[in-house]
């Protein structure tokens, strides 16, 4: 039983998010799968709601008054998530669909215009396929060589091995600032730092930092950062590409078609502004707008409060979960993790332990998540994953162990 203080208040927290107040097959909803993707504040969904009747109206194209207010809030909402990274200004915060198209709009728009062959694109063993696939594609029609950093067998980097990988050779270094597996948080800084030194640009992916730390996209210096709203209490949908601006400047657009262009003639074309070059089409305004809700309530609580929040919790459940007999966890301690732990139970599938949790309304992931090579690295083929957010208790850690406790026992592994 936990006897500690946590630092947040999650029962006036709850209170926003009436979702996580009911029963799944008769048990309290205990939500463990925030790495996939959070539940939203009522806050959120009110802002959302509040375009929908009050203002909807398309950005950007409009002289009438609904117009002008969706503009106005969408981007405001820019504003705010800029901030929320310190990003030197607006222009380097560019709206996507999730991390994932962020990646790919480098991968495409600034790779395929700088890599040739000789180059090389350094990943690491942790990654997200998000941040692996677009750079084999890219290397592989450009001639570039793809190269990664190993991880060990306890989740770190390989750090001994980055002087011999980081060469001249390396135009670009693709990394994780947290694993969505195993749970490391990288140092980003020394990674970015050491990209830089042999003149390669560094591209970080923040999807599991951006909801769960404080982060600083100018004390890193790096020079991408990807990130998703649907993981930090956002709207699905809606991502963000930040990167420096005169690197931005410089790469053609990635999609085109309306409101990225200047000018239009029947066999020509030029560019708008920073950022709007590289946001084609009608983007998702409601989406946007409920981004800068998601802020505000996140900025509110405290980023740093919210860390502190999840460190304690996933002290506490890997402690609980060092009970269950015959339970493997995988990466480095509490401390040097963020809010999530994937682990195997000898005997049992994966894909097993969730359904079975489920049947007493705990909600965890089973699979690879979409990070292969890492299952590779261990020898195994699945993982089952509980991740905690700003909103999840110790009690729920308990109710994850007391269910792991009655799977053994459904398949009679205690005897």
């Amino acid at each position: 039983m936990f006897k500690g203080e946590l630092p947040l208040n999650v029962e006036e927290i709850r209170k926003d998010f009436p979702v996580l107040d009911q029963e799944v097959n008769g048990h309290p909803l205990v939500y463990l799968d925030n790495a996939a993707t959070s539940q939203r504040p009522l806050q959120v969904v009110q802002a959302v709601e509040d375009f929908y009747e009050k203002y909807n109206a398309n950005v950007h194209r409009g002289i009438h008054k609904l117009s002008e207010e969706s503009s106005e809030v969408y981007e405001n909402a820019r504003t705010k998530v800029a901030k929320f990274i310190n990003a030197r200004s607006d222009r380097e915060l560019i709206y996507t669909r999730n991390s994932t198209e962020s990646i790919n709009l480098v991968a495409y728009s600034w790779g395929m215009e700088n890599l040739k062959p000789g180059d090389e694109v350094l990943v690491t063993e942790m990654e997200h396929h998000a941040n692996l696939v677009p750079w084999q594609l890219i290397c592989q029609r450009t001639g570039a060589t793809y190269k990664y950093v190993p991880i060990d067998d306890t989740g770190h980097l390989r750090m001994d091995l980055l002087d011999d990988l980081l060469t001249e050779k390396t135009k670009l270094f693709a990394f994780t600032a947290a694993s969505n597996t195993v749970g490391t948080i990288n140092p980003v800084k020394e990674l970015v730092k050491a990209a830089h030194e042999v003149g390669a640009l560094a591209l970080v992916d923040g999807a599991q930092a951006a909801p769960h730390m404080k982060i600083d996209v100018q004390d890193w210096d790096c020079d991408f950062f990807a990130f998703s709203g649907h993981k930090m209490l956002g709207p699905t949908g809606i991502g963000f590409l930040y990167g420096k601006e005169e690197i931005l400047d410089a790469m053609p657009p990635f999609l085109t078609g309306g409101d990225m262009i200047r000018e239009v003639h029947i066999d020509s074309a030029t560019w708008n502004d920073l950022p709007w070059k590289f946001e084609a089409g009608t983007p998702n305004i409601a989406g946007a707008i409920g981004m800068g809700a998601a802020v505000d309530y996140l900025q509110k609580i405290g980023m740093d409060r919210i860390h502190a929040h999840e460190q304690v919790l996933i002290k506490y459940a890997m402690e609980r979960l060092s009970e269950v007999p015959g339970l493997t966890m995988y990466g480095p301690p509490a401390e040097e993790r963020g809010g999530l732990v994937a682990f195997t139970v000898e005997g049992l599938h994966p894909h097993d332990i969730a359904s079975i949790l489920d049947a007493y309304g705990v909600a965890v992931r089973a699979g690879h998540h979409c990070a292969q090579p890492v299952h590779d690295h261990f020898g195994i083929p699945a993982t089952a994953r509980a991740s905690f957010y700003l909103y999840n208790t110790p009690e729920e850690a308990d109710a994850l162990v007391n269910a792991l406790l009655e799977a053994r026992k459904i398949f009679r592994l205690d005897e």
